[in-house]
């Protein structure tokens, strides 16, 4: 399974911070949500942590989805 990339965070003032994945809009942590989120950034493998705290793991099905009808292109 390919690690995780392409996701970046800011930090905001009031405490927020906003995590992007490829640019676009992933999830938004406020109060201690934010705090312990930048604790542990700090510690760990960034991408990693951001892929678990917005839950956009790889599930092993992509391949599969990518080929049904619905979501062709």
């Amino acid at each position: 399974m390919p690690r995780p990339h392409g996701f970046t965070y800011e930090q905001h003032t009031g405490g927020t911070v906003r995590i992007s994945h490829h640019g676009r809009p992933a999830t938004t942590l406020n109060g201690p949500r934010a705090t312990r989120f930048l604790a542990e950034v700090e510690t760990a493998d960034p991408q990693l942590v951001m892929a678990r705290w917005t839950g956009n793991y790889k599930r092993g099905n992509e391949r599969t989805a990518r080929a049904h009808p619905r979501n062709r292109r």
